[in-house]
């Protein structure tokens, strides 16, 4: 299979710059960059604070600042703020993720930034659009709670989240969704002049979408679903089992085809011929007597030899892998699908790209290494043409000469 670069170079000669931390922002900058984008990520004297979080936020700032450049800037200097509106003057696309009251302090509110900047497309990533919640700080967790997704995700009286920042990662792309539909509008429509737009990114209306399902359910049929672990079966098998040397594998057939096929594979003659269980409807009603049988035969399987039944024959099934093993999952590891980046103190890992191909050609960027504290600030500020004497003050290096 062929390769490609920078996704098709799809944002080449876009420049991005990126003043956000933690997950939703850094999301929506990385797939600007992974597109072929310019993305300069400014951070502050010391680097973003994400670099140094451990334990379940370790991967954060590695997975998500993927293919950027990053400028140290002084924020509360003037030399630092000159330095950023030099930048911002060259930018098509601005991502930010302070709150709305300290981004008008600065000065750095869309319509601000919009009146000095015409043409700059500004990405707010926030916890709420316009409404009365839209000054409340939000996380994932939160919006998870907010919304019932934390309640569809876990058993009754027990809400929990979802097992990744979905939330975050999703907002990101729908900000980075939106930037390509104003580039593109602007390129039908008038070109780059003008072409200016603030949008604002909510992460409770994102996770609001992701219910969405569950609440037109009960529009429409005025029903309440109940949480994922006590749903009730649209499927015949749709469920976890566990194998004669105590792997687990989930096993699904959802057709009366499949239903067949499962029984043969298993050797239950007395599921497959009962003449109460010949349609999809009677195979459901009967999930409570027929399930343990299905579970019985696939205890007295080995997992690879139950796994390799179920491939042949072409039926719906998985592993109960955890994340760690996707690392030698061929599927997950096939020619290009997670190039390797490499980090400033010299180690290296992989991690996926985009996930689409595009006639037959994966989309792997180019430029995904991670970039060091400031490691582009000299050559930014070079060619914004910053006099030296400001450099080191804009970046927070040394105090600015005396005036």
């Amino acid at each position: 299979m062929a390769e490609t670069t920078d996704g098709h170079g799809a944002l080449k000669g876009i420049r991005v710059v990126e003043l956000s931390h933690m997950i939703m922002g850094p999301s929506c900058g990385m797939f600007l960059a992974f597109l072929g984008a310019d993305v300069i990520k400014v951070e502050p004297p010391g680097g973003d604070k994400t670099r140094d979080l451990t334990g379940m936020g370790r991967g954060f700032f590695p997975t998500f600042n993927r293919g950027k450049r990053s400028v140290q800037l002084d924020l509360k200097s003037p030399e630092g703020r000159r330095a950023l509106e030099a930048l911002l003057s060259t930018a098509d696309v601005l991502v930010e993720n302070f709150r709305d009251s300290s981004l008008e302090a600065m000065g750095l509110a869309p319509d601000q930034l919009r009146a000095r900047y015409p043409n700059l497309i500004v990405v707010s990533c926030k916890g709420f659009l316009e409404g009365p919640y839209e000054t409340r700080p939000a996380l994932d967790e939160v919006v998870q709670m907010m919304t019932g997704m934390a309640h569809m995700t876990g058993p009754t009286g027990r809400p929990l989240r979802i097992g990744s920042s979905a939330n975050d990662i999703m907002a990101g792309l729908f900000g980075a969704f939106a930037v390509l539909a104003e580039l593109l509008k602007a390129e039908r429509f008038g070109g780059k002049e003008g072409r200016g737009a603030a949008i604002r990114v909510g992460l409770f209306e994102n996770c609001l979408l992701l219910v969405a399902q569950h609440m037109v359910q009960f529009a429409v049929e005025g029903t309440e679903a109940p949480p994922m672990p006590e749903r009730a079966f649209s499927w015949a098998v749709y469920d976890i089992f566990k194998t004669r040397d105590n792997r687990q594998v989930f096993v699904g057939a959802v057709t009366e085809n499949q239903w067949r096929t499962l029984c043969r594979l298993l050797d239950l003659p007395e599921l497959l011929n009962d003449p109460s269980l010949q349609t999809r409807m009677e195979q459901i009603e009967a999930r409570a007597r027929t399930i343990p049988i299905v579970g019985e035969a696939i205890a007295e399987r080995d997992f690879a030899d139950v796994v390799g039944a179920l491939q042949d024959a072409g039926l719906p099934f998985s592993p109960i892998a955890r994340p760690i093993e996707m690392y030698d999952d061929p599927q997950a590891n096939y020619p290009g699908r997670m190039p390797t980046t490499m980090m400033d103190d010299g180690e290296s890992f992989t991690a996926p790209a985009l996930p689409y191909e595009v006639d037959g050609e994966k989309v792997t960027p180019s430029r995904v290494d991670l970039p060091g504290i400031g490691a582009d600030t000299d050559a930014v500020l070079d060619s914004l043409q910053i006099p030296a004497e400001d450099k080191l003050a804009a970046s927070g290096k040394t105090k600015a000469p005396a005036q």
